[in-house]
């Protein structure tokens, strides 16, 4: 049996939560996935569990782990009331929905009052998140990369309200699932949705003015600025739908040069929303 670190919840079990499940698993913290009911529960056991089994096939997890010895630290609930007192981090991972971010973590906070809160968001202001807390100097931000086991960053967002010492142990879980954190003042976009949108618009800009296909749009990013995707593969894994609301929001932050191209509207109106439908900008 292996030792186990601090217990962990994450709510919201879908892709992303899935994936930050899992790392905290892999550092042998126990970890309990909220979800709005008994199917979504299931079904997010089962990201988990399809995540550990493909890590083990490539040996990817840590020695002498298996996929279900992880799945043997993972519980699952439809109530935030039933976390349990021992989480000492509560990581929110649902939709970017202000007011649902806002209530789940409220919740959170009420369930277990001693632990730290973070925000999985990858847009949203956490300053405003951390307005509907009780104690905003437990909470930051903790923005984890798509697909989260295979990613290397994380951004810890800070606050003014955030405590050092609540930002120095999210900098320190980080480091302790092997990812590298970067700390960022809170802003729209943070740094890194901020940089990528920018660019991942201008790609899909140049291929509504049929400046080059997406297929080379993506190899000249590649190939000429050592990218491992290109934007507009890398939109299609995020999901259209997704970078054109966190589109939408920079754009009332930041203005104009974050609107949305019409192709873009056009293809999430569609239903086009990348790979997670089977169209984008790539056929999956």
């Amino acid at each position: 049996m292996r030792k186990h670190e601090e217990h962990v919840a994450v709510i919201g079990g879908g892709v992303m939560g899935a994936g930050i499940a899992h790392v905290f698993l892999a550092a042998a913290s126990p970890v309990v996935i909220v979800e709005s009911d008994a199917d979504a529960a299931a079904a997010a056991r089962e990201r988990v569990a399809a995540s550990a089994r493909k890590a083990e096939e490539r040996g990817k997890l840590p020695p002498r782990v298996t996929a279900n010895v992880l799945l043997a630290d993972l519980r699952t609930t439809d109530s935030v009331t039933d976390i349990g007192n021992r989480a000492k981090l509560v990581v929110e991972a649902v939709p970017e929905d202000l007011a649902l971010k806002q209530r789940m973590l409220a919740a959170a906070e009420g369930a277990v009052p001693d632990a730290d809160l973070a925000s999985n968001t990858s847009s949203l202001s956490v300053t405003d998140l951390a307005a509907a807390l009780q104690r905003p100097e437990r909470f930051c931000g903790m923005h984890f990369f798509n697909p989260v086991p295979a990613s290397a960053l994380v951004e810890v967002v800070t606050h003014e309200g955030a405590a050092d010492d609540t930002v120095t142990r999210a900098l320190d879980r980080v480091r302790r699932l092997g990812l590298t954190p970067v700390t960022v003042h809170d802003a729209p976009g943070f740094a890194s949705s901020r940089l990528g949108v920018a660019v991942g618009l201008e790609a899909i800009r140049m291929l509504a003015d049929g400046v080059a296909s997406a297929e080379d749009i993506d190899q000249a990013m590649r190939l000429g600025y050592r990218w491992p995707i290109g934007p507009l593969h890398l939109t299609d894994l995020v999901g259209l739908d997704v970078r054109l609301a966190i589109a939408e929001y920079l754009q009332e932050r930041l203005g104009a040069r974050f609107e949305p191209p019409q192709l873009l509207r056009d293809k999430v109106a569609a239903g086009e929303l990348g790979k997670k439908s089977g169209q984008g900008f790539y056929t999956w």
